[in-house]
C-alpha cells in the first residue's frame, strides 16, 4: 500500500513541475516550438484565433482540398477529385481511400476515414438535428462570418466515398471556404461515441483527426504535446514528437532560443531580430503575408457611433510614427484594409491622415470640444500585423491627449481577451487578422459583415446593409473583373465610413535553430510543420 502511494505521489508531483529539464528533455526527443498563447480549443471549427490555428490545423487534421501558396490553384488533400454542377448549385467531392483516424488512449478507430465523416463534420454547422449543432453553443465564427453554414443545402451520401454538398445558391468562393484551416474533417464514429457516454463536451477538446500527429496532453500555460502519426497517409512524419511551450512573453521567448530551449519560434519582434541574426546557429525566416493590422471601434457606442469622432481619432495618430516604433521598417502602411498582393486590392485616396488641427475641428463639429475618456484594448500576444500592440497603443495614447482625448489602455490575458471583445465590452481595439485565402472576401466577410456581429467576431460591432450587399453581389459571380468592382467598391465605403483605421500589413518572421529543416511559411494560412526534421 505504501509503494502504491509513493508511486501516485512521485508521479502527481512530476506532472506539476513546471521545469527547464523537462523541456530540455522533450527537445531531445522531438522538436520544441514556443508558442505565444494557450489554445482555446482543439478544433478549428469553433474559433478564429491564430495562435490556436497555428498550434492545432495543419497539424492534427486534414482538409478535403488545400490551395496551393504559390500558384493559389486547389490540391487535392482527403478529396483526390471534386466536380461543380452546370448550375454551381451542387459539387461533389471523391474521396481517398485507406486514410486512417488518429488511435489515442481515449479513441481506436474501427474503420477509416469515409463519407460519413464528411457529412458529420459540416451539417454540424447548419443542421440543428445533429447532436453535435448545438455543443459549444452553436457557435462557428469563421463559417458563420462567412455565411456557409446558410450556404448549404444539404449533403448527400452518394457512396462510402462520394458526397454532394448542395448549395441554395452558387457562389464563387464556396471551394475556397472549404479549402481553410477551419475545413477540417472530424470523426464521426469518435462523436458518435462520446455522444453515447454522456460527453459530447470533451469533443472539441480531446481531438481526433487524420493529421501528421496525434494529441498527447495539454497543460494550460505550459504545454502541448503531440506525437507522430505512424499511419498518416501522406507521407512518413520525421519527429517523435512535437512539443508546444507556452511563452506568452516575446522576450522569454527569444531567451529560449538563444538557450536551445526551443527550436522554433513564433512572431520575433522586429528589435529581435538583429539579435537573432547575429547567431550561426539561427536562421531568421521572412515571408509577404496576406494580413492586416487595423484600430476597430466599437460603433455601437458612444461617441463612437458618429463617425466625425471616428474620423477625428484617426486624423489624431500619426501612423508613420507607429510604422517605425512598432515595425522598424518591417511593415507597409496599408493603403486598405487590403494588402497590395491582393488580386482585389485597390489603394484609397481618402485614408485618414495625421492631421490633429482637423482632429480638434471633427470633435468640436461633433460636440466633444473638451475631448472625452475612451479605452484602446491593446492584445497581449504578438502577431504577424502587430509586433508590439501595447507600444502601438502608448503611440496613439501620447498623439490623442494632444486633441484632448485621455486613453486608458486595457490588457487581458489572450483567451480572455478575446472572449471580451466578442462580447463588445471594449470602447476600441488593436487587432489584426492573417488571410486564411488569396480570396479578397477572407478580409471582408470575417472582420466586417452583419454575420461576423452576431457571431461575435467582429470586432467594430459594424453592421452595415451596403456592405453587405456589395459582398453577395461579389460573391453571385465567378467573373473575376466584375468581382474587382464590387471590392473596390467595398474598400471605399470602409474608408467613408471608417468602422476601423488601416494601420500596417507585418511581415511573417520565425526563428528556427539552425539544425531544424522542412518548416516553409506561407503568404496565407496557418504554419505546418508536417515535414519538420532535424538534420
Amino acid at each position: 500500500m505504501h509503494k502504491i502511494l509513493l508511486v501516485l505521489l512521485a508521479s502527481t508531483l512530476s506532472g506539476c513541475f513546471d521545469s527547464k529539464e523537462e523541456i530540455i528533455e522533450e527537445k531531445n526527443q522531438g522538436l520544441v516550438y514556443c508558442a505565444e498563447a494557450n489554445p482555446v480549443s482543439f478544433n478549428p471549427q469553433v474559433t478564429t484565433t491564430g495562435s490556436t490555428i497555428d498550434i492545432i490545423a495543419n497539424q492534427l487534421f486534414d482538409r478535403l482540398i488545400s490551395i496551393d501558396p504559390v500558384t493559389a490553384d486547389f490540391k487535392s488533400e482527403l478529396a483526390t477529385d471534386w466536380k461543380i454542377s452546370n448550375d454551381g448549385k451542387s459539387v461533389t467531392f471523391t474521396l481517398r481511400k485507406g486514410v486512417k483516424f488518429h488511435t489515442t488512449s481515449y479513441f481506436t478507430p474501427t474503420r477509416d476515414f469515409n463519407a460519413d465523416d464528411v457529412i458529420f463534420t459540416f451539417s454540424r454547422l447548419f443542421d440543428v438535428y445533429n447532436p453535435y449543432h448545438f455543443v459549444g453553443d452553436a457557435n462557428y465564427p469563421y463559417f458563420q462570418s462567412v455565411g456557409l453554414d446558410q450556404l448549404i443545402r444539404k449533403i448527400v451520401r452518394v457512396s462510402d466515398y462520394q458526397v454532394r454538398f448542395e448549395l441554395f445558391h452558387p457562389e464563387s468562393s464556396f471551394l475556397t471556404n472549404m479549402a481553410t484551416d477551419f475545413a477540417v474533417v472530424l470523426s464521426q464514429e469518435y462523436a458518435m461515441k462520446l455522444k453515447a457516454r454522456d460527453q459530447t463536451n470533451l469533443f472539441d477538446q480531446y481531438p481526433i483527426g487524420t493529421g501528421p500527429y496525434i494529441y498527447k496532453e495539454y497543460r494550460r500555460d505550459h504545454l502541448v504535446r503531440f506525437y507522430r502519426n505512424p499511419l498518416y497517409w501522406k507521407h512518413d512524419v520525421a519527429l517523435e514528437q512535437l512539443v508546444y511551450d507556452i511563452t506568452t512573453n516575446g522576450t522569454t521567448r527569444i531567451a529560449k532560443m538563444l538557450t536551445k530551449e526551443c527550436d522554433v519560434t513564433a512572431h520575433p519582434s522586429s528589435a529581435q531580430l538583429s539579435i537573432l541574426a547575429q547567431r550561426d546557429d539561427i536562421n531568421v525566416e521572412k515571408e509577404t503575408n496576406l494580413n492586416i493590422g487595423y484600430w476597430a471601434f466599437n460603433t455601437e457606442r458612444a461617441p463612437f457611433d458618429d463617425i466625425r469622432v471616428r474620423k477625428a481619432l484617426a486624423h489624431a495618430i500619426d501612423i508613420d510614427k507607429i510604422m517605425q516604433a512598432v515595425y522598424y521598417g518591417n511593415g507597409i502602411r496599408a493603403q486598405s484594409i487590403l494588402p497590395p498582393t491582393s488580386w482585389g486590392f485597390e489603394p484609397q485616396e481618402n485614408i485618414p491622415m495625421f492631421d490633429p488641427e482637423l482632429a480638434k475641428k471633427l470633435l468640436i463639429e461633433a460636440g466633444l470640444p473638451n475631448g472625452f475618456d475612451m479605452t484602446i484594448w491593446a492584445m497581449p500576444v504578438s502577431r504577424i500585423y502587430n509586433p508590439n500592440a501595447r507600444k502601438m497603443a502608448e503611440l496613439m495614447q501620447s498623439d490623442l491627449r494632444k486633441i484632448g482625448v485621455n486613453v486608458s489602455i486595457v490588457e487581458y490575458e489572450w483567451n480572455t481577451f478575446i472572449q471580451r471583445i466578442g462580447e463588445h465590452r471594449h470602447d476600441s481595439v488593436l487587432l489584426g487578422w492573417a488571410a486564411d485565402t488569396p480570396d479578397p472576401d477572407n478580409f471582408f466577410s470575417p472582420l466586417l459583415s452583419c454575420t461576423a456581429t452576431f457571431s461575435g467576431k467582429n470586432p467594430a460591432n459594424w453592421c452595415n446593409p451596403q456592405f453587405d450587399l456589395l459582398l453577395t453581389q461579389a460573391l453571385d459571380t465567378t467573373d473575376l473583373s466584375l468581382r474587382k468592382q464590387y471590392y473596390e467598391q467595398v474598400q471605399a465605403l470602409i474608408m467613408d465610413q471608417l468602422p476601423l483605421v488601416p494601420i500596417a500589413h507585418g511581415m511573417r518572421f520565425q526563428a528556427n535553430s539552425a539544425d531544424v529543416e522542412g518548416i516553409t511559411l506561407g503568404p496565407f494560412g496557418a504554419i505546418s510543420l508536417a515535414n519538420a526534421r532535424k538534420k
